[in-house]
């Protein structure tokens, strides 16, 4: 399906933003109402999105390779390429929480999982750390540093970037 740079341009805005409402693409977009914006969706979009269980719009894996965009990462093109908000589920904003930062050394898996459970009292398993710590890696603002065992810090000054939990 070919798409036009308009098309390419809003898909890409899905894929940043998901999840997301039509409320907040119609604002971005400039729409009069949400019954606008899932018109466009489904008129220009259709098989590059999907609504999931809680009726919150997310883009399909085909929609990212198609914009080349990562999902949930919003960058405000400075070229400085650390981006300037991400969407992530809870957990994964409490791994960013306490991770080390930049400057600091960097910790196991199973430290930043005895971590989380100090600081929030939640109690993840450490296969869910280790997949936080690797989706917060690819948004690029986690690093990795190989020793024994992989080891993580961030990558960004914590205050560069605007952690958002999506639902």
């Amino acid at each position: 399906m070919s798409l036009t740079d308009e098309e390419l341009d809003r898909l890409a805005d899905v894929v940043r933003l998901q999840p997301t409402k039509n409320s907040e693409l119609q604002e971005r977009w400039g729409m009069e109402g949400g019954s606008e914006v899932h018109q466009y969706l489904e008129t220009h979009l259709s098989d590059y999105y999907y609504r999931d269980d809680n009726s919150l719009i997310r883009a399909t894996s085909e929609a990212a390779d198609r914009t080349g965009v990562d999902p949930g990462v919003e960058d405000d093109g400075d070229g400085g390429g650390v981006p300037d908000r991400i969407r992530v589920p809870e957990l994964h904003a409490q791994v960013f929480a306490v991770a080390p930062g930049p400057d600091e050394r960097s910790e196991s898996v199973v430290s930043v999982l005895h971590k989380v459970r100090d600081r929030f009292g939640a109690d993840p398993e450490a296969e869910d750390v280790r997949q936080a710590l690797q989706s917060l890696r690819r948004k690029g603002v986690v690093e990795v540093e190989y020793r024994t065992v992989p080891t993580f810090r961030l990558s960004v000054d914590r205050d560069a970037v605007d952690v958002e939990v999506s639902e």
